[in-house]
């Protein structure tokens, strides 16, 4: 099981108490701005049922992001591996993120983010780490620059779980970060 500690964060596995920010999270049309769709209480349950019950390869876990003060869940993170060929490589390692409306401009998810490719370099050793998110999803693309990511212009794509019927969600743009990148920009930061 990953557990990951930041400053003002702990990122931990889900537990049955996330069942209500996890439908939170899948219903909240201001969260939900650039997704096809909302989901009802009872299918929320449903996936959130099947995402804590998967046993999941180790440093993959769909991880709660609580205030280490109060450990109040307040948001979702996490490594996966996207089964988006021949759109993304097959062995491609995607981080992401979703906060309730009420933590977002704190940093929140940039601190998770920055904290997710540190334990993906050095515990999983990969050798890149990419995130994609619909082509305006402004405050997606800006944690994505903050945590160090770039632009791939040559990796934009429609995607191809975007329903005809969101045709302003298909097109994706995709940022990338190199383990050699990553390095270079931690020993940068450690000579101050």
């Amino acid at each position: 099981m990953t557990v990951i500690e930041t400053p003002r964060l702990v990122l931990r596995p889900c537990q049955e108490s996330d069942r209500d920010l996890f439908y939170e999270l899948s219903s909240d049309p201001v969260v939900l701005e650039f997704f096809p769709f909302r989901r009802r209480r009872e299918d929320a349950d449903a996936v959130f049922t099947i995402i804590s019950g998967l046993m999941p390869e180790d440093g993959f876990d769909l991880l709660v992001l609580a205030l280490k003060q109060s450990d109040e869940p307040i948001g979702f993170s996490g490594l996966s591996k996207p089964k988006l060929e021949p759109f993304l490589p097959q062995n491609a390692v995607e981080i992401g993120w979703r906060l309730s409306a009420r933590y977002w401009r704190q940093g929140y998810a940039s601190e998770a983010g920055a904290a997710l490719l540190r334990h993906g370099f050095e515990t999983l050793e990969l050798d890149e780490i990419i995130s994609l998110t619909v082509h305006n999803n402004h405050r997606a693309l800006a944690v994505m620059q903050r945590i160090g990511m770039h632009l791939d212009p040559a990796g934009d794509f429609d995607h191809p779980d975007i329903p005809a019927t969101h045709p302003q969600l298909k097109r994706h743009v995709l940022y990338r970060l190199s383990a050699v990148e990553w390095r270079r920009r931690q020993m940068q930061a450690a000579k101050g």
